[in-house]
């Protein structure tokens, strides 16, 4: 199967798991799952949500080794890419400015950010322990997962 069919197979399986489900812990916990089950060459897949309270994203679900608890907005990848509210695919996270390592085998990253009802909520982040692991391909599907997840979940309140 080419990666594009595997892309559109996966996303269709998150719309099932989805199913009527509107928790957002519990949808992003399934997802992070799906995703580090059908990726290959990935050693994390997870989200960082937005705290307004400390204006930092902190880790939420997720699949891998532990992580990073609380990254300041604007701070590595994750934090440019909710301050920006645009995608990132960093091919070598040695060359980003300011990446944040919290495990030392990460070599690429992309970034997504998540949005629900016009608000930034968050961020989808998978890491490989590969160079230059992810491509635009990756970019538009995980893009259509995030909005997928996006329709199907409801924002905390906190």
């Amino acid at each position: 199967m080419s990666k594009e069919s595997d892309y559109r197979l996966m996303n269709k399986q998150l719309v099932a798991l989805l199913g009527d489900e509107t928790n957002l812990i519990a949808n992003l916990s399934n997802a992070s799952a799906l995703l580090f089950e059908n990726l290959k060459n990935i050693n994390w897949a997870g989200f960082y949500l937005y705290e307004k309270s400390s204006n930092e994203l902190v880790l939420g679900p997720f699949q891998g080794k532990v992580a990073c608890i609380r990254i300041q907005i604007g701070k590595g990848v994750c934090g440019t890419a909710f301050e920006n509210n645009r995608s990132l695919i960093v091919e070598d996270v040695s060359q980003f400015k300011g990446h944040i390592a919290c495990d030392a085998a990460s070599q690429s990253e992309i970034v997504i950010p998540l949005i629900i009802n016009g608000e930034k909520i968050g961020v989808l982040d998978i890491d490989a322990p590969i160079m230059s692991r992810f491509d635009k391909t990756d970019q538009q599907y995980l893009e259509l997962f995030t909005e997928i997840l996006q329709k199907n979940s409801q924002p905390l309140i906190y």
